[in-house]
């Protein structure tokens, strides 16, 4: 069973960083790119970023560009999400996804559909 697990989430004051973590099982993590949602409430879900399953490229969001940046780590089969100066409207449910596999194009468009397993979502709350 494919499993993503998430952790890191939760309140946090304008201006201040936070780092999610996404842990995966059953599957090979190295053969596989990754992104990151997020959904307000009464909202839309919302991509955030991605990173290839090289971890040569990565992908963002323009709301997000320069303030988050997402990584990988394959040896501990682990995606991360680093958010810095965090403001109230990055509040939201965030959420891992696994991208079905794929060689390409690869760009902002592509990069941000095509998501078939999801992590269990967790709440991030940047208070004024």
């Amino acid at each position: 069973q494919v499993q993503l697990v998430q952790s890191g989430g939760g309140l946090v004051q304008a201006g201040g960083s936070l780092r999610l973590s996404c842990a995966a099982s059953g599957l090979t993590f190295s053969h596989y790119s990754m992104g990151w949602f997020r959904q307000a409430p009464g909202k839309g879900r919302e991509f955030v970023a991605a990173i290839t399953r090289s971890g040569d490229s990565t992908y963002y969001a323009d709301s997000v560009k320069g303030r988050f940046t997402v990584s990988r780590d394959d040896a501990k089969n682990t995606m991360y999400l680093e958010m810095n100066s965090l403001k109230p409207e990055d509040t939201a449910v965030y959420y891992c996804g696994r991208k079905a596999y794929n060689t390409g194009p690869y760009n902002t468009e592509e990069m941000s559909r095509g998501y078939d397993y999801w992590g269990q979502g967790t709440q991030v709350t940047v208070s004024s």
